[in-house]
């Protein structure tokens, strides 16, 4: 195969990455714009992806160029090189999307080596290669590998588990991910490309050094870097604004002299356009940073700020520096030919300045405070736009096969010194910016139409037109601002940002909802349009009754005007209740036999959290939280001076913790909430005897506990006597919700249980009866797990003899008499102990709660004695 041949292949081959990543990109538009990550994923695999293979890919052929010194490998080992850093972003993508931490350290990694690799190979080209005037803008390319290496060190850390809930430390982390990666990894790479790639695509000479070369100027790049980071290390955010602003002065130095070109020679390409356009939006967004830092309250603020300015980043200057440089680089590696060249690039050029309009007319559009759809319409006439390079790629690639002449030896020149071929004739300015204009007037006038306010009937004649679009964070368990003005008829469009540690949502009075949205995610939630008064809460966890309300106020609505509250509108579950009804044909009851102790002094074993939909009583279904998928959890037993060791795994939907009554330690690590896809291990040693609740703790707790979370370990204490049958009960209440769902909050805070049970099921020991012989002795364990009822356990026809509540014996073989007795063992929510009885008639005997109306809710069962 001929050289010339195997670099038009090989440059077809690796161009196909950078369109691959781009498709990918719509397709997330697409199928995520919903979500609260699809944002994240849209920037990263325009950035990650196609940006970033774009700059492995041409920041090694520009070195060569520039240094007349192949790298080490050739083009395999880059085809390596892009391969690692292929997987490695597609891990981290799939890794954020799915919560797996472990896949996105993998990734990470990858990443960051194929970086580090990518910077000592160009050291090395650099000092093997002879003295180029031009050599000093490799350096360039050096320190942004550097600065990504970090960058995805940072990335790495945020997404760890452990970092969503710690305070402004994610933020920090946050600001100094974007600085280094935007401002290093990308505008080093730009700013030592542009220096003479766009003086070459305008047809301008070339000055025999230029400013990027000059020595002040990368350390002054760098410098602002280092601050920047420093800044965010040492939660000063004056520091990393000075650090910005020093980066703009060695910004403006190159910026300056690329003015100059640009009035000596304006541009009359797309290439030309699009990289004009997209530094101005560089400046524009780096400006922006360091304005948004300065002036924030706090790092949240500063953070989320930043996030409101990444998509100007990611499409104005990374997607509009990458499409117009491809269109102007393509057509020359793939040579072929002056015809073919030409051809290349004419296809490449189609309707070039109608692009580079609507693209940069739409974003400035988006700047303004226009409503939602419209805003939507914008963005999506932006992309597709963009997007229109893969087709012309792909038409390109066709005419330049077409077209083709033998050629010639050699790599064509990267910097032409005057211009060596006449401009070509400029296509119809005029009509080009008239199209432009009208695409964006059509665009405008769509999304108004689409404008909830303006196509619902339902809307009538309050309707304004008008959209309000509202700020709101989530932090603290709280809605900040929890009140919302808004004019009778506007539509109401909230951008919803999860400041805290933990997943929330938003749930409307007229069934809006936002879906849970991820700690430091942002989405969007249309409420349609303000016609009355709006309730709003987050309907997660019970989160609702530790305050996390949000009220809009219709200004101007009629008086008499009530909101819709369908959100609450359906029966609960407790309407289906029925005392009598027994369980069906398939029902197994739980086993309240009481294994004994293991030998072992350490026990390990795993709790996950599950939402399970279990049957309650007969008829009756909830979702509980649950540990193990069983609600009690699983009983753990063991005795003084053992040790467990419990993987908790979070496999649930929102946080969730484990709290160990049995262990003695401070709280904040092993109870700490964690996430979903989020486990810990939770380490103690049993120093005192008795059994003991475990439950969740993530508040409200309350709700929590009521919904399953919750069980027994037991520690024997010492010189516990053998007996003949052993069981565990455990009471508990439900408050139920609608049937198949999670319980009613609300019913929790009042203290209305609907049902109380033992071991999770209303009166299930009276279809399956526990089991004793005449004059054994029977000890049963009693815990009750509340979370707000007392327990008052009695057999129905026993007595006790022995009595142990809350770590001692009340009562012992019938105490100092020898023949006292007891009749209940009294217990408040979350305590236990066991009683001793032994039955001397054959029967049946109920078992109660003796407050008498939980016996009546489902507290009871039977104990069938036999000869």
């Amino acid at each position: 195969m001929k050289p010339s041949l195997k670099r038009r292949l090989w440059h077809q081959i690796t161009g196909m990455l950078v369109p691959v990543w781009l498709i990918l990109g719509i397709v997330s538009v697409v199928l995520y714009r919903g979500s609260s990550f699809g944002p994240w994923l849209m920037v990263h695999l325009l950035l990650l992806g196609a940006l970033s293979t774009a700059i492995l890919v041409w920041s090694q052929h520009f070195a060569d160029s520039l240094l007349k010194n192949t790298a080490p490998g050739g083009r395999s080992w880059l085809g390596v090189r892009l391969t690692v850093h292929t997987v490695g972003a597609a891990m981290v993508m799939i890794g954020i999307t799915g919560a797996w931490w472990h896949v996105v350290l993998t990734g990470g990694i990858l990443v960051g080596l194929n970086a580090i690799v990518h910077a000592t190979i160009l050291v090395r080209q650099l000092r093997g290669a002879l003295p180029a005037r031009f050599a000093p803008l490799v350096r360039y390319y050096i320190a942004a590998a550097g600065c990504l290496v970090v960058g995805v060190t940072l990335g790495i850390w945020m997404a760890h588990p452990g970092n969503s809930a710690a305070g402004d430390y994610y933020d920090r982390l946050y600001v100094a991910h974007i600085g280094l990666n935007l401002l290093g990894w990308v505008g080093l790479t730009v700013i030592g490309t542009v220096a003479l790639l766009l003086p070459t695509v305008l047809r301008s000479r070339v000055l025999s050094t230029t400013r990027a070369a000059a020595r002040p100027t990368l350390p002054t790049l760098l410098a602002g870097l280092v601050v920047l980071g420093a800044g965010a290390y040492a939660d000063s955010r004056i520091i990393t604004a000075a650090g910005v602003l020093i980066y703009l002065v060695g910004f403006a130095r190159v910026l300056a002299e690329l003015v100059g070109h640009v009035r000596r020679s304006p541009a009359v390409s797309y290439s030309g356009w699009s990289i004009t356009a997209a530094l101005a939006w560089f400046a524009v967004c780096a400006l922006g940073f360091g304005a948004v830092v300065v002036t924030a309250t706090s790092w949240a603020d500063a953070a989320a700020g930043l996030k409101t300015l990444v998509p100007y980043f990611a499409v104005g200057f990374g997607g509009q520096i990458m499409i117009g440089a491809l269109s102007f680089l393509i057509p020359v590696v793939l040579g072929g030919g002056p015809r073919a060249s030409k051809a290349t690039a004419c296809e490449l050029d189609r309707a070039g300045l109608f692009r580079a309009s609507v693209v940069n007319g739409a974003l400035v559009l988006t700047l303004l405070p226009v409503p939602h759809f419209v805003a939507a319409a914008l963005w999506a006439v932006l992309l597709t736009t963009l997007a229109a390079f893969i087709v012309l790629m792909v038409r390109a690639l066709r005419t330049n096969r077409k077209n083709r002449t033998p050629p010639g030896a050699g790599l064509p020149p990267l910097v032409r010194d005057v211009a060596e071929t006449p401009a070509p004739q400029p296509a119809p300015r005029t009509s080009m910016l008239v199209a432009a204009a009208a695409t964006l007037a059509l665009t405008l006038a769509v999304g108004v139409a689409l404008e909830p306010s303006n196509t619902s009937l339902a809307s009538g004649p309050g309707a304004s037109g008008h959209t309000t679009t509202v700020d709101v964070t989530m932090i603290d368990t709280r809605f900040s601002p929890d009140t919302i003005d808004v004019p009778v008829g506007d539509t109401l469009v909230i951008t919803l940002t999860n400041a805290d540690g933990m997943l929330h949502d938003l749930v409307f009075d007229n069934g809006v909802k936002s879906g849970s949205v991820k700690p430091r995610a942002t989405t969007t939630v249309n409420v349609g349009m303000i016609d009355a008064d709006r309730s709003g809460w987050c309907a997660l966890g019970g989160h609702r009754l530790l305050g996390m309300l949000l009220t809009v106020n219709a200004i101007g609505a009629d008086s008499t005007a009530s909101a819709d509250s369908n959100a609450d509108s359906d029966a609960s579950a407790s309407g289906d209740i029925d005392p009598t009804a027994e369980p069906g044909s398939d029902f197994v009851a739980r086993d309240a036999r009481l294994a004994p102790a293991a030998s072992a002094t350490v026990h390990t074993s795993t709790m996950t959290v599950s939402n399970t939909e279990t049957e309650v009583a007969p008829g009756i279904t909830q979702t509980l939280w649950t540990y193990n998928k069983t609600a009690p959890g699983p009983t753990l037993r063991g005795t003084v001076g053992d040790v467990f060791e419990i993987t908790f795994v979070n496999a649930g939907t929102i946080g969730h913790s484990l709290d160990f009554h049995a262990g003695s330690l401070a709280p904040d690590k092993p109870m700490q909430t964690i996430d979903p896809g989020e486990e810990l291990t939770y380490r103690f040693t049993a120093t005192r005897s008795g059994i003991w609740m475990y439950h969740c703790s993530t508040m409200p707790m309350s709700v929590h506990i009521a919904n399953g979370m919750f069980g027994a370990v037991i520690i024997d204490p010492p010189g516990l006597t053998a007996v003949d049958s052993e069981y565990v009960l455990i009471q508990s209440e439900f408050y139920l919700g609608r049937q198949g769902e999670e319980g009613d909050a609300v019913k929790v805070q009042a203290q209305l249980p609907d049902l109380v049970t033992f071991n999770g099921y209303a009166n299930q020991y009276v279809a399956a009866p526990l089991t004793a012989t005449v004059g054994e002795k029977v000890r049963i364990w009693v815990l009750d797990a509340g979370p707000n009822v007392g327990s008052s356990f009695h057999v129905v026809g026993g007595q006790f003899d022995t009595v142990f509540s809350e770590g001692e014996y009340l009562l012992r073989d019938g105490g100092s008499t020898g023949t006292g007795g007891a009749q209940t063992l009294a217990l408040a929510p979350a305590q236990g102990g066991f009683v001793e009885l032994t039955l001397t008639e054959a029967g049946t005997y109920p078992f109660v709660s003796h407050v008498m109306s939980d016996a009546e809710k489902g507290a009871r069962g039977l104990i069938v004695v036999t000869d």
